[in-house]
């Protein structure tokens, strides 16, 4: 009677091991069938992992801290179907392997620089150069191609941080950086930013992920619809720097006050129209008419096909809008699909282009005792 007792004790003991392997197994797959696993690695020294955020509403958010990289966004269509929105791979070394700016928290600072230098109190700054003449991103150094440390703060929110040695990237002072993602119960990501510098150094922050509202990055985000509050955009020079100059966009290509479909925007003529053969499509800040107020909406996307909206709302003054121009078909992403041109489109809000060589236009420079604080929330909903 008692080893009959103990192989059934064995029996439940084995039967509870195997369905707990099998849960941790189901567990390891996201909704949007990512492999937990994949993500687990170390880079620079440090690990790295896939965290995974989820609201009430089934809508799933999965994030690397390599880079503070968002990977999927599952969201649903105007049918309830869910669908990944934003381009990404399924593995860490897709991302180590060939260095990209895929879905990454961007930093020190976004976008060029001229020449990799600027003044600052009367010194002159040296930075990475890592984009012909220019630097951009930060440089080789910048903090997309960091390990970020998290922390999940509860099932829809993740805290990443990072600290940024003084003289990083050429850039002066060290930086305590905190970012939260946070997937609220409407479908909405809410992104916040926050820095405090030890000396006075810019900061100018942003996400680049790539959308493709479709769900499909087969189809490319031509036939999407955008709109952006902005009267005016930066103009770009030939090695594009932003020139400084203000251009209004009525009567140009660049004219999203009304939705328009970016199939037509790109083949639109008028004014400024060589500015879209300076980097093949679209990939301009905007001067964006929401005073910094995050209630105020300050752009739209919207997917005929699968009839998925992304509103963006700011506190920055600019949005860079970048039609994927370069990506180019050499890029294998998720389920094996083959990022072509214009295959996403990123919209960055940000402080704009080149600020710190451009005295007139918004400071970038944080002070030792401030700090740096950017909003950017992207909200979606389906209709027909």
């Amino acid at each position: 009677m008692k080893t009959i007792c103990h192989f059934s004790a064995l029996l439940m003991a084995l039967s509870f091991f195997f369905c707990r392997c099998a849960a941790d197994q189901h567990n390891d797959t996201t909704y949007s069938g990512l492999k937990k696993v994949n993500f687990e690695g170390i880079v620079h020294g440090d690990s790295t992992h896939l965290f995974v955020l989820r609201n009430p509403q089934g809508a799933e958010l999965c994030m690397t801290n390599y880079g503070g990289r968002i990977v999927s966004l599952w969201i649903p269509d105007r049918s309830g179907t869910f669908r990944d929105v934003v381009l990404g791979f399924d593995h860490i070394d897709e991302y180590t392997a060939k260095p990209s700016s895929f879905g990454a928290t961007i930093g020190r600072v976004a976008n060029r620089i001229d020449h990799g230098k600027f003044i600052l109190d009367d010194d002159t700054v040296r930075l990475d150069i890592n984009s012909g003449e220019h630097s951009i991103h930060g440089g080789a150094s910048g903090w997309q191609n960091q390990v970020f440390t998290g922390r999940q703060l509860s099932d829809s929110s993740l805290l990443l941080s990072y600290t940024s040695p003084d003289g990083e990237g050429g850039f002066p002072g060290k930086v305590a950086v905190q970012v939260r993602y946070t997937l609220t119960a409407d479908n909405s990501l809410a992104i916040h930013y926050t820095c405090k510098a030890d000396k006075r150094t810019p900061i100018n922050m942003t996400n680049h992920s790539f959308f493709n509202l479709s769900g499909d990055p087969n189809n490319t985000i031509l036939q999407d619809s955008l709109y952006v509050n902005a009267d005016s955009f930066t103009l770009l020079r030939q090695d594009l720097i932003t020139t400084g100059d203000y251009w209004p966009v009525a009567h140009t290509p660049f004219d999203f006050r009304t939705k328009t479909a970016i199939a037509d925007a790109l083949g639109k003529p008028g004014n400024a129209a060589d500015q879209l053969a300076i980097v093949q499509g679209i990939d301009h800040n905007f001067v964006l008419n929401t005073q910094r107020d995050s209630t105020r909406l300050a752009a739209s996307l919207y997917a005929p096909k699968s009839g998925i909206q992304m509103d963006v709302y700011t506190d920055q003054p600019g949005l860079q809008v970048y039609t994927g121009n370069m990506l180019d078909g050499s890029r294998k992403g998720k389920r094996g699909i083959v990022y072509k041109k214009q295959a996403g489109i990123c919209l960055e809000s940000q402080y704009f282009p080149d600020s710190p060589n451009k005295s007139d236009w918004p400071s970038t420079i944080l002070e030792p005792g401030d700090t740096y604080s950017h909003v950017c929330v992207y909200k979606f909903s389906a209709r027909d």
